[in-house]
């Protein structure tokens, strides 16, 4: 009798502990979304010098000391500060070596230029003797306002999820109650914005002539957030 009454109290707890595990509360699952577009305002370009021959002539050599002093100087008149330029490698710039193997051999560098004013491309290119410019690139781009751009969609996809519960809900003739669960789905990672111009610009088809400037104009690019949420209704 006793083990029957222990087994009962057993059962009963046990009932007891999974229908309190158990949410009965009635609920709705929504998302909600926002969406905003802006224009990136860090570009990191690359930039590769190289020696060349003038007139074919080995004597007459333009050094890429020559060339690297152009940049430098072209950046400071830019109002750029030189910190925000990086050489990004050197391709065979084991110079003594190579020279006195071959006394043509053409030394070449590549640098990287971080630019806020995508105005400044031009003036610092043109600046340049445009023949020692192998080609132009960018490498990557950036929003300065990023984290701010972040938080402000996700509160207003979370806004936009509570809004539609309750419209959703009070449809029923209920009330929406407190929120019981937020998940994000994904986090956005903006894509390579479109940009109408040749940047990769090769430099050997220009010739004699002095290389036509860049017409840089970023398009804007589409952060997207979803937020979903589980809210109780009354």
């Amino acid at each position: 009798m006793r083990k029957l009454f222990s087994v009962a109290i057993i059962t009963l707890l046990s009932v007891n502990a999974w229908a309190q595990q158990v949410d009965l509360r009635k609920k709705i699952t929504v998302t909600g979304s926002a969406e905003a577009e802006v224009t990136p305002d860090i570009i990191y370009l690359g930039i590769s010098l190289k020696e060349y021959l003038k007139d074919n002539n080995s004597k007459r050599k333009i050094e890429i000391t020559t060339l690297e002093n152009q940049l430098y100087t072209a950046i400071v008149k830019a109002g750029i500060a030189k910190e925000n330029l990086s050489i990004n490698n050197l391709y065979a710039y084991s110079y003594a070596t190579e020279k006195k193997k071959n006394p043509d051999f053409l030394a070449s560098k590549q640098y990287r230029l971080k630019l806020t004013d995508l105005n400044k491309f031009n003036e610092i290119i043109e600046a340049i003797d445009a023949k020692g410019i192998a080609f132009t690139n960018i490498e990557s781009y950036d929003y300065s306002k990023i984290e701010s751009l972040k938080k402000e969609l996700k509160i207003k996809a979370i806004l936009a999820a509570k809004n539609k519960a309750s419209y959703l809900v009070e449809a029923l003739g209920d009330k929406l109650g407190n929120i019981i669960d937020v998940q994000e789905i994904g986090d956005n990672n903006y894509p390579q914005p479109m940009y109408s111009a040749n940047v990769m610009m090769d430099m050997k088809s220009v010739g004699n002539e002095a290389a036509a400037p860049a017409e840089l104009d970023f398009k804007k690019i589409k952060f997207n957030f979803v937020i979903q949420t589980v809210f109780e209704i009354k």
